[in-house]
């Protein structure tokens, strides 16, 4: 029963994830389903001695590439990749009407 609730345990906080595309959660289980399943398994004291090592290393990655594609396009107006919350129309077109009961905006509804 342990070792069931771990595992479900592991899949729920899954949620915590914040929200991406499916290549985005393919690309993550694929990289911790390889080193912490395979390669625990059969290389356990290469993964003790490099897995938080490896782990540091990709954190590091994503923050580089950040700063990177900020200067390298963003900072010349290049349309770069097409990030989650980047675009202008992922919002809900009533998020500009008002919350006050009574006031009334043409295409908003009335509170």
């Amino acid at each position: 029963m342990d070792q069931f609730y771990t595992h479900a345990h592991a899949l729920g906080r899954s949620i915590a994830l914040p929200s991406a595309k499916a290549v985005n959660y393919l690309s993550w289980g694929a990289v911790g389903i390889f080193f912490n399943y395979y390669v625990f398994r059969r290389y356990k004291s290469w993964w003790a001695r490099h897995n938080y090592i490896l782990s540091a290393a990709l954190d590091a990655g994503v923050a580089f590439m950040g700063v990177f594609l900020y200067f390298t396009l963003q900072s010349y107006d290049i349309s770069g990749p097409e990030w989650r919350g980047l675009d202008s129309s992922d919002h809900c077109p009533l998020a500009k009407c008002p919350i006050s009961p009574g006031i009334v905006v043409h295409r908003c509804p009335v509170l």
